[in-house]
């Protein structure tokens, strides 16, 4: 039977065989997606935390393709729906037909729907009507889809890769307050600086694009998630934790600020992405446990879309990422 200094001497070789593969992986991936660095680096904590990310930003910044090299480089099954106003949730969950065998029985046969997959990219998320939108609710929570009273489980992993275009609102159906808080991350897709951009020109527009090589594969990722939820984290990292989510909901705690300010805030979901995504940039970082400056990191990405700005603190001015930003700023 291993000791405990035995146990945690495997823990930290995992996480040190772990971290340099994962440098491969992010190198990997910057070969195709050029300038986003942190972008790779959310996606890619998302992964490891078990959880989906919401990508927001213009079209042509390389969002579906990233969910494709993801695909690639960790193994996993991917497909694409492109949402549309007229999209059903047939359409994305599956179907059950009415089958006649060779002696006239009649049964019905499901043929399941793209959801059915390692690594679903849900493409302008926002443009399907909340009818078909909350057939995902189910499937990115539980893992399974019910269909006429059955059950039918997701592949594993499961993740969903959405995007957002913010700026043009036109037919569009704003995501339910349930359905954003299924992301773990809300990850803001910018555009790439004028080196990136000039390596894209290049690569993009010759005769031969890069081809990527796996890392991982799909149960080496099922791994990595699993070790994700070993790695310790310090008391003062939970407190603040907590302290910074409790801090961001109107109530009696709250300070004036926010009573004023914020509509709604966080749930508890948001204090448990926070953990899980503070061990995962621990890992890619190849550090041992994780600390406030990662809290501080991920503030944004955690909390943006689990909060929102009452309309006469923006009628002044005041944005959702400057409201958090003062909240985590406390921390430092």
């Amino acid at each position: 039977m291993a000791t405990i200094n035995e146990a945690d001497g495997k823990i930290v070789a995992d996480l040190e065989s772990a971290a340099e593969r994962l440098t491969a992986a992010r190198t990997e991936l910057g070969r195709q997606i050029f300038g986003q660095d942190e972008v790779i680096n959310l996606t890619m904590t998302a992964l490891l935390a078990g959880g989906h990310a919401l990508l927001i930003g213009v079209p042509g910044l390389a969002k579906t393709k990233l969910a494709g090299a993801l695909g690639r480089v960790f193994g996993l099954e991917e497909k694409r729906i492109q949402f549309t106003p007229d999209l059903m949730p047939a359409d994305i969950l599956g179907s059950e037909v009415l089958e006649e065998d060779e002696h006239g029985r009649r049964h019905f046969r499901f043929i399941p729907g793209p959801v059915f997959c390692q690594l679903l990219m849900a493409d302008e998320i926002n443009r399907a009507s909340p009818r078909t939108q909350s057939a995902l609710l189910q499937a990115m929570q539980e893992h399974h889809v019910t269909i006429a009273g059955q059950r039918h489980d997701l592949p594993r992993p499961f993740h969903v890769l959405a995007t957002q275009n913010p700026i043009e609102q036109e037919g569009t159906y704003p995501l339910p307050e349930a359905q954003l808080d299924r992301f773990l991350l809300e990850i803001d897709v910018g555009y790439p600086d004028l080196e990136a951009e000039r390596r894209m020109l290049f690569s993009t527009t010759g005769a031969d694009e890069p081809q990527l090589k796996g890392i991982f594969s799909k149960n080496e990722l099922i791994g990595l998630q699993h070790l994700v939820r070993t790695i310790p984290v310090g008391e003062a990292v939970a407190d603040g934790i907590l302290e910074l989510v409790r801090s961001a909901r109107p109530g009696p705690d709250a300070g004036d600020e926010v009573n004023q300010s914020v509509s709604w805030g966080p749930g508890p979901r948001a204090s448990q992405s926070l953990m899980l995504c503070a061990r995962a940039r621990a890992m890619i970082d190849g550090r041992l446990a994780p600390s406030l400056d990662d809290v501080i990191a991920l503030a944004r990405p955690v909390l943006r879309h689990r909060m929102a700005i009452s309309f006469a603190a923006r009628a002044d001015g005041l944005t959702i990422d400057a409201m958090i930003d003062r909240l985590a700023g406390r921390l430092g």
